[in-house]
């Protein structure tokens, strides 16, 4: 038997601890209180006679209280409570010194990994990783129900960003970049006037965006559309000066060939500019700003050319590259992209389909950006085009007093999943269990999202001047609240979910892509849907169902399940469970019918959904990429590529990576052999998910591996 620790460890079972327990409560009484070693015995016995695989230690404590009342002995009962209420102050007293001992000592992997962004061997990052561990302590001992706490710890549900609940702050948003650049913002008690040139917009845009990130613990996205006016004025202004020197001995065409010659000089200024501060910046939280970038060159806009000019540079440097300490050039982390395709981009014949033809090569050697299809997003929100959050999370429409849509300047209060293929394993194919299953765990996910909420009211615009006062969320008085950001719809509340997949195979034996079990997922997905907008309806509230990639999350789910239920095939066997609604990626689905397929279960997520799909030789397959993409424009709203070659960063190297002797990652032209710097897939199964440390059947090695 397996005993179930209260952090959620699995430890095996050893009857000598309860009888040293019993033990000791014993010597804390009157002798005729006492009860003899038969009687102890006898109680281990009854606890082990019940056959369990695995028994919470919480359980086990309950049935020794139970026996001691029914032999009659209060007081020693009494004692045995006291003793074990005793114990459980002494671990409440002293529950992160070996976690933070071990981020010290470079050897706590659960957090060192948890964030790629952040580099935990730096002292600035430590301390951000230590008072996370100790907001997670306090989150787990004071902040949250005891309820929700064990939920979190048996993997019912997942509470996201425990280490940063202590703080009143929200997780991501898209910052209203146009309001800040044109009013003018504050940064470090000095004002920030709108710029007058492009080049200087630029600067401003990065030093807001750092801002930003150290007062929040999710994504941001800021819309590049601002930069167009910026771009004009750069151009105006070069225009005037240079018809004032030398209006009289040039003509009108020649200097308009100087002005589009230094314009261009600063496009390439700004956006070298923009690249290299958001990725050699770092944040108070100890790592680069997680930004998005979002690219929508909108027929009719203002600044169209402009915006289009600016998309095109972002592009061209972002297949460039930047220099890394060795000077060979890599792919940079940040900002990630999105490029919206509409009628004048989507490679049928519009104008700006060599914008297209740019973002495709681009997505093959770097992996960016990511594709968004107006059409279909126009026909999701209510005709309105705009970006996700940093987080990959989306916001439900939302009207101001004069009836128009906004989006810039909302947030995200925070995020709860639930674990579908662990109701499922506990249900084993009986559909009524399941369906009761599910209404038991929403509503903990609907009080634990409520948590988040309430530990959001009355936090003071102080907290976060540049979110609160100066523009990026709104421009509050010092010393207001920002309760009315909360409510009404405003920001949003999401529901997290993984292994739709899983859990269609459990309840009816085939993929949900068998249109039996196609049928069974819907179910769920509207099930789900219905209880974010039955929440929203009676709280008003914004609550969103938010499909999108959790990374981390899909291992924990499956490494508690198969902790605590064994190795179930193609569900805790394989070490990860498959991210919201997609298909896993062990079946044989190509790119058309996956996104095809997939773009279903996208309508029902409105609160967050990406597609992707796996190109073999992605850099070497630039027809099949684009014939993907033009794909995407008519068939799915959000959608993204993944690759199955290996990348080194340092030298280039295109090609397999190989473990050398020493089981660590090798590149075979340079012989680099820092994983971080190496985009590396794995053969064996395919797998192509967030690399993470010794998972499956893989010895510990000094290297990222993936699942083998």
């Amino acid at each position: 038997m397996k005993v179930i620790k209260r952090d959620g460890r699995q430890v095996e079972y050893d009857r000598n601890k309860i009888a040293i327990a019993i033990g000791k409560a014993n010597d804390g009484v009157s002798e005729d209180e006492r009860i003899g070693e038969d009687q102890i015995y006898n109680i281990i016995a009854s606890i082990e006679s019940r056959g369990a695989d695995t028994m919470l230690v919480e359980d086990i404590q309950d049935i020794i209280e139970q026996k001691l009342m029914a032999e009659k002995k209060f007081n020693l009962a009494k004692t045995y409570i006291k003793y074990r209420y005793t114990r459980e102050l002494v671990r409440k007293a002293n529950t992160t010194d070996d976690s933070i001992m071990s981020l010290i000592k470079h050897s706590n992997k659960d957090v060192m990994e948890e964030n790629s962004n952040k580099n935990a061997i730096i002292a600035s990052t430590q301390r951000d990783l230590i008072a996370g561990e100790v907001s997670k302590d306090l989150t787990k001992r004071i902040l949250l129900p005891e309820k929700i706490v064990k939920a979190h710890e048996q993997g019912v549900l997942h509470f996201h960003d425990a280490d940063y609940f202590l703080q009143s702050i929200f997780n991501c948003c898209l910052i209203n970049i146009g309001d800040m650049l044109d009013n003018g913002t504050v940064m470090n008690a000095k004002l920030i006037e709108s710029p007058k040139s492009f080049q200087v917009a630029c600067t401003v845009m990065t030093q807001i965006i750092s801002s930003v990130a150290s007062s929040q613990y999710g994504g941001q996205s800021v819309d590049i559309k601002h930069l167009g006016k910026y771009l004009r004025k750069s151009m105006d202004k070069y225009r005037k000066r240079f018809k004032e020197v030398y209006g009289d001995r040039m003509d009108d065409e020649l200097i308009e060939s100087l002005v589009k010659d230094r314009t261009r000089d600063e496009l390439r200024s700004g956006v070298q500019t923009m690249q290299y501060q958001i990725n050699t910046l770092m944040t108070t939280n100890g790592q680069s700003p997680f930004v998005t970038v979002f690219m929508y060159i909108e027929d009719g806009f203002e600044y169209e050319t402009e915006v289009a000019m600016i998309v095109e540079e972002i592009l061209r440097q972002r297949l460039e590259g930047i220099k890394n300490e060795k000077g060979v050039y890599v792919t940079p982390a940040f900002p990630k992209l999105i490029y919206v395709l509409d009628e004048n981009n989507c490679l049928q014949g519009g104008k700006y389909d060599y914008i297209t033809e740019l973002a495709v090569e681009c997505s093959s050697k770097r992996l960016y950006p990511d594709y968004i299809s107006a059409k279909k997003m126009k026909e999701n929100y209510e005709g309105n085009v705009f970006s996700c959050m940093g987080c990959r999370s989306f916001l439900s429409p939302w009207k101001d007093e004069n009836g128009n849509y906004k989006w810039e300047g909302r947030f995200n209060q925070g995020v709860v999943s639930i674990n579908l293929p662990q109701i499922g394993i506990i249900a084993k194919g009986d559909e009524e269990v399941f369906w009761q299953l599910l209404e038991e765990r929403l509503a903990l996910c609907f009080e634990a999202l409520m948590c988040r909420h309430h530990s959001l009211e009355g936090t003071l615009s102080d907290v976060s001047p540049i979110h609160w006062q100066y523009g990026a969320i709104a421009r509050l008085e010092k010393g207001e609240t920002i309760d009315k950001l909360l409510h009404d719809g405003y920001s949003t509340l999401s529901l997290g979910y993984i292994g739709l997949y899983e859990v269609t195979g459990l309840m009816t034996g085939v993929s949900h892509t068998n249109p039996r079990g196609t049928e069974f997922a819907l179910k769920v997905m509207n099930r789900l849907r219905d209880a974010t907008d039955t929440w929203k309806k009676n709280t008003g509230l914004g609550f969103g169902l938010y499909g999108t990639p959790a990374e981390s999350l899909c291992y924990r789910f499956a490494r508690i399940d198969k902790e605590r239920f064994g190795e179930i095939k193609n569900v805790t066997d394989k070490g990860y469970y498959t991210n919201s609604y997609h298909v896993d990626v062990r079946e044989k689905i190509d790119a058309f019918s996956k996104f095809t397929f997939e773009s279903q279960f996208q309508t029902i997520s409105s609160g967050g959904a990406i597609s992707y799909v796996e190109i073999p030789n992605m850099r070497h397959n630039l027809t099949a990429l684009r014939e993907i993409v033009k794909f995407i424009y008519d068939n799915i709203q959000y959608a993204e590529f993944n690759t199955k070659s290996d990348y080194c960063q340092v030298c280039g190297f295109d090609g397999e990576i190989v473990i050398n002797d020493q089981l660590e990652w090798e590149c075979p032209q340079c012989h680099n052999k820092d994983h971080s710097k190496m985009n590396v897939t794995r053969r064996t199964c395919g797998y192509l998910g967030e690399n993470f440390w010794n998972v499956g059947k893989t010895k510990e090695i000094n290297a990222r591996v993936l699942h083998v």
